[in-house]
Formats: C-alpha cells, structure tokens, sequence
C-alpha cells in the first residue's frame, strides 16, 4: 500500500527573528536630535557666520560736566558777565598758602555751574600747580599737547605767558609776592581773558599791582 507523504511544513526565514513593528499610519519615526557640547572660543556665535566671538565693548568713559549755557546759573559766590565780550573780574580773598586751593575751589564751582573744562585756564603767579609739575614731569611736548586739545581745564604759570593761549575764563592764583613781574604778569592776564577773569589772592595788594580798586 502506497505512503501517503505529508505536506511539508512551512519554511521560516533566518532573517525573520520575531514580529516587525510597523509605524501607525501618518507618523514616522522620531529622528534622533545631537546632544550639544561645550562651545569651544573659537565657535562662530549663531547670527555670525564665520565670525570669532563677540569683541568686549569698550569700557565706559567718564562723564564730563555738561557744556555751558547763556542758562546756567553762576555759582555761589562769582558772579558771571551779562555780555560775553566783556570781560568781567572776580576777586577771591585768600593768602599767599591758600591762593592755589582757593582757585581749585572756584574752577569747581564753575564746573558745577555748567561751564565747559575746556573753557577754563588756571593760572599760578609763583610755584606751579601741582597739576602742572605732574604733567611736566612727562615732558613738555605730552604737557603742552593737552594744552592744544582744548577739552580739559589747563593749568599753566603767568612766566610762560607766550606758550598758553587766552581762554573764556581764567582763573589767577597768586601764590607767591605780588612784585613788578607778579604785577605785569596781572596786567597781561587781565587785559587777554575772555568773558570772566577771577583772581585770588590778597585783595590789598591785588588791588594796588592792578592801580585801581577792583
């Protein structure tokens, strides 16, 4: 009696190891996103390309009192002049020890007032400012230079006459005797100022150099 032969069984694939999942309709696989890492200097920022990081900005300069004005007030003490062609004068009392603080003293006060630093020249009729000693020290060239540049109060002696240029408001410290060169020397200075002329010192002998009561 003929074998009847079995149907063979099914081959499964080697490469079938278990049910695929198949994506749910209208969704795709998630793309896996690169953990970002530590910027390195170099790294252009976003928005620059081809650019190497960002430059400091610059540090903040200081701020300088604010330019003068027909409306500023005058500070306490010194009267300003009504018509800038005419110069007015000022006298501070102060002795010979205290004449130089005294002008420290009224440059602030028209500083506070709104007038300009570069307005101001600061004269001294015997030893120089301190100012003026410091910045010499660097040379006369690096001294007289910011003389030139005109944008700061400049402090100068009555000796050097020829080298300092008049400006809107000087103010004279006579630190020393009033002599016949500390009285030529306030002769000068008054007839070049500007608009204002304060001088500090003993009013008496102040008075008596200038030949007139002021």
């Amino acid at each position: 009696m003929p074998l009847i032969s079995s149907p063979e069984e099914p081959q499964i694939p080697e490469s079938a190891q278990g049910p695929r999942v198949t994506p749910a309709a209208g969704r795709t696989a998630p793309t896996p996103r690169p953990v970002p890492g530590p910027r390195s200097a170099a790294t252009p920022r976003p928005g620059n390309p081809g650019r190497g990081p960002a430059r400091p900005a610059p540090p903040a300069q200081r701020p300088r009192p604010a330019p003068s004005s027909p409306a500023a007030p005058a500070p306490a003490g010194l009267k300003l002049p009504e018509e800038p062609s005419a110069a007015q004068f000022q006298l501070i009392p102060a002795s010979a020890d205290g004449a130089v603080d005294a002008a420290d003293e009224a440059v602030d006060l028209l500083l506070d007032s709104g007038r300009s630093p570069g307005d101001i020249l600061v004269l001294t009729t015997a030893e120089l400012h301190p100012w003026a000693a410091h910045e010499l020290s660097f040379g006369e060239a690096a001294y007289w230079a910011q003389h030139d540049a005109g944008d700061d109060v400049f402090f100068a002696g009555t000796a050097s006459a020829g080298r300092w240029a008049p400006r809107s408001v000087v103010v004279v410290a006579v630190n020393g005797d009033v002599d016949d060169r500390a009285a030529r020397a306030l002769s000068d200075v008054r007839e070049r100022a500007g608009a204002l002329l304060i001088v500090c010192g003993d009013p008496q002998k102040i008075n008596s150099a200038l030949g007139a009561g002021v």
